[in-house]
Order: C-alpha cells, then sequence, then structure tokens
C-alpha cells in the first residue's frame, strides 16, 4: 500500500467531520496506525512474496533456542521450493498456495560461535548472520516489566556494565492491533547487548538473563514486549478468550472496528449504556435539562476530580453538568462538542440527546451535535465519566472546552462544572473496555507484539502484570491460566517455564484488617502457581513502596525471576521462592499453619500480619509463633475461625522469610 493509498484512507475517514480537531487528529492517528500495519502486511507479502523472506523476528544478532529442533518461516512465491542452509546444514520447504513456508532444521547444543543463516528460492536471496545458539526467554507485562534499565536503582553503572557479546536483546515495541500481524516494526531487531541496546531495555528481564547466563555459560536471548498500564486480556489472543468464555461480545465488536471503526465504536457505546443501566438506574434522568441539578457540588473544568475534597482517593462515575447559552442563530448552526481530555471513559450528552462515548485518559472529545438538538438560550451539556484508576475526570484548559460552530466561532463552556458522585468502582466492577484500545481492549497486544513472535522457539516465559487488574481478582483466577495456555500453545512450548512476578507493595499501610484489592490480586497469582507446577512465583511484596508503584530494585526482582528458571528450566536443586501455605487446621485451642518450608522472623520474635476470619469476613490479627515449617495461631476464645489470612493488605508489613532470605507469599486459607 502506497502513502498516497494511505492519505486517500484518512481523508475519506475525515471527509464531512473538522478535520482540524483534536478528537479527530487523535482518531486519525490510531488510523494511521493499524493502516501503517496494515501496509507492511501487504509489503511482507505482496513485492517481496516472488522471493523467500524470512518472518521479521529472524534478523542478524538473533539466538536460536538450543536444543530443540530450529523452526524457521517466512513467505515465498506461492508452491515455492525454499532452500536454508545453516552454517553448513541443509534444509528444504515448499511454500503453500499463500507463499508461507515453514522449515525444521536439526536441534544444535549452545555455542558461543556465530552462525550464518542463507535461505534461496530461484534467484532471490536472503541472509542473516551472527546468529547464536542458547537460551530465548520472552519477557512481557506492564510498566514494571517495561521499567527501563536507565531508571533502575544503580541504572546508569548497570548499563555501562551491560556489554556481553553472548547476550542479545529484542525490543519488540508498542504496538496494538485488532488483527494479528506477522510483522514486527521495521526498528524491531536483535542487538548484541552494550550500553546502547540496554539503557532502555526491561530491567528485569536484563538481569534475569545476565544471571541466567552467568549460571548457564550459555548465550541467551531475552525478547522485551511490554505496554505500561495494559490489563491482561490484551495480552490473550482471540483463540484464547474465545475458548474461555465471557468475551464473545466484545470479540465481535473489535472484529466489526477492524472492518468499520464507526460500527465498532456505536456498539461498544450501546455495551457501555447497558452496563450503566444495570449499575446505575438512579441516574436515569441526570442528562435531561430539565433535570434540577440545583444541589450538585461544583468543581473547576480543567482539573482531575482527585484535587476536590472527598474525592482524593475516587475511582468509579461521576457525572459532569454546564450549560451553555446561544442566540437563536448560533443554535440553528451546525456544531462540535469540544471536551478536551477525559480520564478515563465518558458518554456525553447535550440536551439530553447522546453525542458520543471515548474511552482514553488523554484523548480529547470532539463529538458532532446533531442537527436540531442545540436551542436558543439555555442548553445542557452533561458528562457521565467513568474513572478506573488513577486521576479521574474532565481535565485540561476550560479555554479549549465548549461548542465550535460552524462559522468558526467558539462558545466557552465555563470554568466549572456540577457534579454528583454515581457510583464507586468497588461496587460495580469495571465497565466494558473499548475492544480495539491498546493496553485496555481484547487481544490487540497480542495481535501486535505477541502474535509476530509466535512460533519462535523459546526456553520459557516471564510475566510481570496485575496492577492494572487489581480491582478484577475474580476473573483474573480465570485469565491467568489462560494466558500461561495460549501463549504455550503459540509458541508451540507446552509445559515451557512460565515464570511470574507477585505485585510489590503499594497503597497505604493499616493497622487494622480490611479489604485489599492488591493482596487479592496476590493470592490469585499464589494460587496460580500451587496449581501448574512449570510456573514460579517471584514475590516482590516487599520491594515495594506505599507511595510509588514503580519500586526502582529491579535487580532483586531479576534475580528472583533467575532463581525461578535455574530451578524449573535448568534442573537446580534450590528454593527459589519464599515459604507458602500448604494447610491450617486445627489443634486444641490452636490453629497450626504449614509451610511449604521452615521460616524465620527478622527483626521480631513473632512474625506480623496474620490474621482469623469468621464466616462473615470479620477478620482480627492474632499472636503467631514459628516452629520450623509452622506457624501456631492462638485463637481468641468463642472466635470461630473459617480461615487464616496472612499479609492482607495492599501494603503489608513483612518480616517472615525463608532461610533463603526471600518473603513469605500472603495468603488466604481456608481452616480444615
Amino acid at each position: 500500500m502506497s502513502g498516497v493509498a494511505v492519505d486517500i484512507l484518512i481523508l475519506s475517514l475525515s471527509k464531512d467531520e473538522d478535520i482540524g480537531s483534536p478528537e479527530l487528529l487523535t482518531r486519525r492517528h490510531s488510523v494511521v496506525r493499524h493502516l501503517l500495519a496494515g501496509a507492511a502486511a501487504l509489503a511482507f507479502a505482496g513485492p517481496a512474496a516472488a522471493a523467500p523472506l524470512l518472518a521479521s523476528v529472524f534478523t542478524d544478532h538473533a539466538v536460536l533456542q538450543r536444543d530443540q529442533p530450529i523452526r524457521v518461516w517466512g513467505v515465498a512465491a506461492p508452491n515455492a521450493v525454499v532452500a536454508l542452509d545453516l552454517s553448513g546444514e541443509q534444509g528444504l520447504a515448499t511454500a503453500d498456495a499463500k507463499g508461507r513456508w515453514v522449515a525444521l532444521l536439526d536441534a544444535r547444543p549452545a555455542t558461543g560461535q556465530p552462525l550464518t543463516l542463507t535461505v534461496k528460492a530461484g534467484e532471490a536471496t536472503q541472509t542473516v548472520s551472527d546468529l547464536l545458539m542458547g537460551d530465548v526467554w520472552l519477557c512481557s507485562g506492564q510498566s514494571n516489566m517495561e521499567y527501563p534499565l536507565r531508571r533502575a536503582l544503580n541504572g546508569e553503572a548497570e548499563a555501562a556494565g551491560a556489554t556481553d557479546p553472548h547476550v542479545r536483546l529484542l525490543q519488540t515495541g508498542r504496538t496494538s492491533l485488532p488483527n494479528p500481524t506477522d510483522t514486527l516494526p521495521a526498528q524491531a531487531a536483535w542487538r548484541v547487548s552494550s550500553y546502547e541496546s540496554a539503557n532502555n531495555f526491561s530491567a528485569a528481564c536484563f538481569f534475569m538473563g545476565r544471571d541466567i547466563r552467568k549460571s548457564t555459560h550459555a548465550p541467551v536471548g531475552l525478547i522485551d514486549a511490554t505496554w505500561g498500564g495494559s490489563i491482561i486480556q490484551d495480552w490473550i489472543s482471540g483463540q484464547g478468550l474465545k475458548a474461555l468464555g465471557g468475551y464473545d461480545e466484545g470479540l465481535s465488536v473489535l472484529a466489526d472496528y477492524a472492518k468499520d471503526p464507526a460500527k465498532g465504536m456505536a456498539r461498544w457505546g450501546a455495551m457501555l449504556d447497558r452496563w450503566a443501566a444495570r449499575v446505575e438506574p438512579h441516574a436515569a434522568g441526570w442528562a435531561r435539562p430539565d433535570f434540577d441539578d440545583r444541589a450538585w457540588t461544583t468543581m473547576p473544568a480543567e482539573q482531575f476530580w482527585e484535587t476536590n475534597p472527598g474525592l482524593e482517593t475516587f475511582d468509579g462515575t461521576i457525572w459532569l453538568r454546564a450549560e451553555i447559552a446561544l442566540t437563536k442563530a448560533q443554535a440553528a448552526q451546525g456544531a462540535t462538542l469540544l471536551l478536551g481530555p477525559i480520564d478515563d471513559i465518558d458518554t456525553s450528552f447535550v440536551n439530553g440527546r447522546q453525542v458520543g462515548s471515548q474511552e482514553g485518559w488523554d484523548f480529547k472529545r470532539a463529538y458532532a451535535v446533531p442537527a436540531g438538538t442545540l436551542k436558543p438560550g439555555r442548553n445542557v451539556i452533561a458528562v457521565r465519566a467513568i474513572d478506573v484508576g488513577g486521576g479521574g475526570g474532565a481535565w485540561g484548559p476550560a479555554k479549549d472546552k465548549g461548542l465550535k460552530l460552524a462559522d468558526g466561532s467558539f462558545v466557552p463552556l465555563g470554568g466549572t462544572w456540577r457534579y454528583k458522585v454515581s457510583t464507586k468502582l468497588s461496587d460495580t466492577g469495571l465497565p466494558p473496555h473499548a475492544p480495539w484500545l491498546g493496553t485496555s481492549g481484547l487481544s490487540t497486544l497480542h495481535n501486535g507484539m505477541i502474535a509476530p513472535l509466535a512460533p519462535y522457539a523459546v526456553k520459557g516465559f516471564a510475566w510481570y502484570q496485575g496492577e492494572a487488574n487489581v480491582t478484577e481478582a475474580k476473573e483474573y483466577a480465570r485469565l491467568m491460566p489462560a494466558l500461561i495456555a495460549d501463549w504455550r500453545r503459540a509458541f508451540d512450548a507446552p509445559g515451557a517455564p512460565f515464570l511470574m512476578v507477585q505485585l510489590a507493595a503499594f497503597g497505604p499501610q493499616v493497622d487494622k484488617p480490611g479489604v485489599s484489592r492488591w493482596a487479592e490480586l496476590r493470592d490469585v497469582q499464589r494460587r496460580t502457581v500451587a496449581a501448574d507446577p512449570n510456573t514460579g512465583l517471584a514475590s516482590a511484596v516487599d520491594l515495594g513502596s506505599p507511595y510509588d508503584i514503580h519500586p526502582a530494585d529491579k535487580l532483586q526482582v531479576g534475580l528472583r525471576l533467575s532463581g525461578l528458571a535455574r530451578k524449573l528450566a535448568y534442573g537446580e536443586a534450590l528454593k527459589a521462592s519464599g515459604p507458602a501455605p500448604v494447610s491450617a487446621v486445627r489443634d486444641g485451642a490452636d490453629i497450626v499453619v504449614t509451610l511449604d518450608q521452615p521460616a524465620v522472623v527478622y527483626g521480631s520474635g513473632r512474625p506480623a500480619g496474620f490474621e482469623l476470619c469468621e464466616a462473615a469476613e470479620a477478620c482480627r490479627f492474632v499472636d503467631a509463633a514459628v516452629e520450623g515449617d509452622k506457624v501456631r495461631l492462638a485463637v481468641p476464645t468463642g472466635y470461630a475461625a473459617v480461615k487464616v489470612r496472612f499479609a492482607w493488605a495492599d501494603s503489608p508489613v513483612l518480616n517472615l522469610h525463608g532461610h533463603n532470605r526471600l518473603p513469605a507469599t500472603p495468603f488466604e486459607i481456608p481452616v480444615r
């Protein structure tokens, strides 16, 4: 697809709209990203189809997985015979009717001796060189895995010492697509580890790989496929989500959006309306112009709502209302409602008529107002704003909010909103996300960042994610095993080690038991690992901070991941995690918790953070004493405990460790 064709497509989407509007510019950038990805795919299968072409993951300096048959694939002319030579070993493949071919070469042991791969079909040839045989690890997740080496604790010094010709690094770059692609961005290529290549690479992944390299003495290839703020659903393939169930409508909307963005957006807006009708029936009339909002509170029109008293930590739905006065001549014109960015999701109304919905904390909203909607005199703008985390509400300069009329004039909204809290996110759960939106969609990151890699042979996977899903631990208990199975299938790696980082401490510390979404998700991570012997849990709970969601000590995260890898992937006999629960049973007047290893208490004679809970979810801290691999809990007289909790807080105080100095995992288990 030529650049001219892309321009024509963009203009055809924009011909009836104000092409200078901020919202449209945002949409155009999104369309450009999708179209360019499509153009790349056509280039891959079009002009190059007459010659053999290796899949984009095969570049100079790559590491090929040792001790496994070497799978090589690409695109050639339909039905062409493809000849391969890997430093003297020959292979043949035949392209199918679409030009796709796959070849398997014999497994090879680890070697630091560079290899060259040459592929030929007819007169055409492609060669990639400086290849090594070693172990390939795919690292993925959100911002704590994305966190670059340069920002980590002592990161500058670590990057300065990163040069190692036997460590190779590949960053996929950020790509979100509604359909799978087999092509990585042009800038994604394997690089030899050095200051320049490691500086912006995932710190946790780099430290893990460096330690694996030291312990195995084999070359290591590390793949960094990460995107901050991403939910787990966006990393699972459409096939995987369909098999899991519960996402069929969202996937159908995504398929519509891929063909017709306007149709997809309309269907998602309808999903959002149905959700709102279910969780906030009391707000059914809040968009009407005749609704009496005089008792509502006011807030500035250009700030996140967390700056207002009582909303400092609010996540959920708040309604905003404002008025604009128009003359008869103004009301007769066409108009676009400009609201600036809204964090995270909005549904906006003019005089009770819905004019649009959008998701994206930094997308500037611009909605066409249907003819006949505006009236001379008072016009009411209403916004249902939903915040799912972090800052929330309509923000950005107040001067950019208002009605842009067809004659080019602008009528400002004013400097304040009237607002009313509708529902808390903790009560409603998450709203349906726009399924095409990178980081909060369905399968789009898998489509753009994982699909182009598969089925590249790997030794295993490392995963650090979950912060974006802390409000849905129950669903995460379904999603996490689904992702593991999905990736093992995609990479043809059944039973491959899957290493998971348990979420670090973040959020306020507490002095009494209570609800903790972070603890709930940590326990899901623990239970997922307990159910699969080829998974491992690297707890980072002791590395976090109540005030920073991104702990800088990524060295310890990497070392804990490499310890799990050495145990699960390389067979070392070591305890690579801290103590985890086995059971909780009654023993006379006490309850005894059995751990999977002996424990030690640091800084005190007794472990902190043990709770007993009754059936009605009333929990209390209790005294505890460590006896080897047992923890004896004193049960208060008359207390009918049914479960035990440990370190059940967003930012727990931890002094219980294994003799390997790794922290005990937070948990909740029943009393037997």
